[in-house]
């Protein structure tokens, strides 16, 4: 899908110009004529990216730009001022408001548009991940939105790629006074240097002496622990080929020497606080996910992880030739529990009993609540002898300690357990092993509970002649 781009400018003719020029290049292109109309068209979600003019009646571009980076149901589109200010105090002034970019006019057509390409692929990146974030806000997990409104850019860790010490020494003491800086003065180094140090931005310096500094830019791109890593480009006036060619690998932004000290610091802000924005996103899904697979009460994960971890297992198992088993854990009289003591008193047993059980566990073994109170362990390179003696440990182990409820101190006693414990098979598929662990588990609970029955004692049960 074609990006949607907002021209906003009080001038007629300046917008026609800038149409005509994104409209060849495919763009959806929508107008505003003012601030006011700028702001209601980004609130209603119906645009991509805005090219937005400083210079106008009724709110200037950079209240404009800061209203939109305050809001949070607006501060991930991209905005890049397009305006005959030109002086490096206007520049820093609009990166400040939060501009992802400032061009001065003249634009050259091919500049405005790679960098609206740019930007417009970045946002689209992150769109996916946002979605998911307000999906995870209706379930219940906090959305990074006013973090990420509040944050200031500041504090971050740079990495500085510079093989020239009259650049590196002057550029690297500006950096220090918002954040923590390393200077990399080896390029060739510089991909592992940047691959294991945690950074929020890296900053290359193109005109490397024995170094192609794009194709550092590149390889950063290429390698997954670097990939989302932000790029801060800085090049000669007369790089304006190469700059592009980095816009088109996947550098973020860039800076033309001489340096403006103030600039530097307004695009490196910029950028680290994209980054620690995309890094909530992510840790919003990562969150969401936990709790799509996890029991709130217990912690251990739940029977929709289960079922398809144990599917996995299973597939693997009969590869490979490997044992596995499975168990299924019942807490006796349970619902006696609930009505004596209450539910909060059950909710206790619970999740003490969730302990206990990840204490008798091996870090390879899986233990999930099924549902209510039975639960199931999955035991990979497991035989069925090894997983009956691990059972009988937990069965011991559980009903060992007495259960005392938090809240009142009242003695629940003792609690014990029906367990039992079937192996995979040749041909075996999730449901007829599932199916043979829960016929042994109630082969326990109808011969007095409290007991670990295996698939070989029930079978064996089922094959004694009957008494006529």
């Amino acid at each position: 899908m074609s990006a949607r781009v907002l021209v906003v400018d009080d001038v007629l003719a300046n917008v026609k110009l800038l149409e005509a020029r994104l409209s060849a290049e495919y763009f959806d292109v929508v107008t505003a004529n003012c601030g006011t109309q700028a702001l209601e068209i980004c609130e209603r979600a119906e645009c991509d990216i805005v090219l937005l003019d400083v210079m106008m009646p009724d709110i200037d571009g950079f209240e404009v730009c800061r209203r939109l980076k305050s809001n949070p149901k607006t501060h991930f589109i991209p905005v890049i001022m397009v305006t005959a200010l030109d002086s490096p105090a206007d520049r820093v002034r609009g990166l400040d408001a939060g501009a992802d970019d400032f061009l001065t006019k003249p634009v050259s057509d091919v500049v405005m548009i790679a960098r609206v390409r740019s930007l417009t692929r970045l946002k689209m990146m992150t769109d996916e991940l946002r979605m998911r974030a307000i999906t995870s806000l209706e379930i219940g997990v906090n959305a990074p939105e006013r973090e990420a409104v509040a944050d200031t850019g500041r504090g971050g860790r740079v990495l500085l790629v510079d093989d020239r010490p009259s650049s590196y020494e002057r550029l690297a003491p500006v950096l220090a006074t918002e954040h923590h800086v390393d200077v990399e003065p080896n390029p060739a180094e510089a991909l592992f240097h940047a691959a294991d140090g945690n950074y929020d931005l890296l900053i290359v310096s193109l005109g490397l002496e024995n170094f192609d500094g794009l194709r550092l830019c590149s390889q950063a791109r290429s390698l997954e622990r670097t990939r989302s890593l932000p790029i801060l480009a800085i090049a000669d006036a007369d790089n304006n080929a190469r700059l592009l060619r980095g816009l088109e690998i996947g550098v973020n932004d860039y800076l033309l020497r001489p340096v403006d000290k103030n600039e530097l610091l307004a695009r490196a802000r910029t950028q680290i606080r994209k980054r620690r924005y995309t890094d909530h996103l992510r840790d919003n899904v990562q969150n969401s996910i936990e709790m799509a697979i996890t029991d709130p009460l217990t912690g251990l994960h739940n029977r929709r992880y289960m079922e398809s971890h144990l599917a996995t297992l299973a597939e693997q198992a009969a590869m490979r030739a490997k044992p596995l088993a499975l168990m299924m854990l019942d807490i006796d009289y349970f619902k006696s529990i609930n009505d004596n003591y209450g539910h909060d008193a059950g909710d206790e047993v619970l999740r003490e009993f969730a302990v206990r059980v990840r204490k008798s566990i091996r870090g390879i073994d899986l233990a999930c609540r099924y549902g209510g109170e039975e639960f199931a362990i999955i035991l990979p390179d497991t035989t069925l002898r090894a997983a009956v003696t691990v059972d009988e440990h937990i069965r011991r182990s559980v009903m060992t300690k007495e259960l005392i409820k938090r809240s009142t101190s009242e003695n629940l006693g003792r609690i014990t357990i029906s367990l039992d414990v079937a192996a995979f098979r040749p041909g075996d598929t999730v449901a007829s092993l599932y199916e043979r662990a829960d016929r042994c588990l109630y082969a326990a609970k109808r011969n007095g509970r409290n007991r670990v029955v295996c698939e070989t004692d029930q079978e064996a049960e089922l094959n004694q002649p009957k008494v006529a």
